[in-house]
C-alpha cells in the first residue's frame, strides 16, 4: 500500500496537471448526458495520467456510487437445524454466556480489502445470529482502520474476517496493530476462508486466534468462538 501512493505521488508530480484536469472536467461533462463516448473520454483522461480513482470520481460527481448494502438473513438455521442436538447445544452455550455476561456474545463480520467475495461472510452472520449472537456485518471494501473503528464503537467481543482473495498476510497484521495502538487487545480475531495452510502460522503469529476453512461446519466454529471468549 505505502508503495503504490508512493507511485502515485510519482505519477501526480511529473503530469502535466492543467491537461489532466481539462481532461476530467470533459468526463465529467459527458457523463451528464448520453452525446458523448465515456470510453474514448476515459481513455484520454488515462492519456493524461490521470488515476483510476480520479477518473472514477469524475463519474461518481455525476452519477454517485453505489453502496452495497451489508445485511444477512435470518432464521435459516433455526428453521433447519431447531431441533438437531448441535444447533442446540450452540445455543444453550450462547445463552449460558448471556446469563453470565449480561449480554449476548457479539461479533463483528467483516471482508478487508478489495476482496469482494461476500457469499461466506454472509453464511457465518446468518448462522451466528441464529444461534444468538448479537451480529455486526462490516461493510464492504473496508481498510483495517474503519473495521477496529466499528468494532470499538460497537463494542465486539470478536471481528470475524472472511478472506477469499489472499489479502489476509498483509492486511490482518494491519488490523491486530491497530487494535493494540488503540488498546483493544481484548477484542478476539479469527478468521475463515481460502487460508492456504502455509500462512497459517504467519497469521498466528499475528494475533489471529482460530483460523477455520471450508470444511468445518458452522456448528463448530460457533462453538470454538464461543470457547476463545468465555
Amino acid at each position: 500500500r505505502d508503495n503504490q501512493l508512493k507511485r502515485l505521488e510519482k505519477l501526480k508530480l511529473n503530469r502535466d496537471q492543467k491537461k489532466c484536469e481539462k481532461a476530467l472536467e470533459k468526463l465529467e461533462e459527458g457523463a451528464l448526458n448520453d452525446e458523448h463516448n465515456l470510453l474514448e473520454l476515459a481513455i484520454e483522461a488515462a492519456r493524461c495520467r490521470a488515476t483510476v480513482g480520479e477518473i472514477s470520481l469524475a463519474l461518481e460527481n455525476v452519477w454517485g456510487r453505489y453502496r452495497a448494502s451489508a445485511q444477512s438473513n435470518s432464521g435459516i438455521y433455526s428453521e433447519m437445524y431447531n431441533s438437531e442436538a448441535e444447533f442446540l447445544d450452540v445455543t444453550a452455550e450462547v445463552n449460558e454466556f448471556l446469563l453470565k455476561n449480561g449480554r449476548r456474545p457479539r461479533i463483528l463480520v467483516c471482508k478487508l480489502g478489495q476482496d469482494g467475495h461476500d457469499r461466506g461472510a454472509k453464511i457465518i452472520s446468518s448462522a451466528f445470529a441464529d444461534f444468538g449472537f448479537d451480529v455486526d456485518i462490516a461493510p464492504m471494501f473496508q481498510i483495517p482502520e474503519e473495521v477496529v473503528k466499528q468494532a470499538l464503537e460497537n463494542d465486539v467481543h470478536v471481528i470475524g474476517i472472511s478472506s477469499q482473495a489472499a489479502g489476509h498476510k498483509t492486511l490482518i497484521p494491519e488490523l491486530t496493530k491497530c487494535l493494540t495502538s488503540n488498546k483493544a487487545d481484548d477484542i478476539i480475531v479469527v478468521c475463515g476462508g481460502i487460508i492456504p495452510e502455509n500462512d497459517r502460522p504467519f497469521l498466528k503469529e499475528n494475533g489471529v486466534a482460530a483460523i477455520f476453512g471450508p470444511d468445518e461446519s458452522i456448528h463448530h466454529v460457533a462453538k470454538k468462538v464461543l470457547a476463545l471468549i468465555s
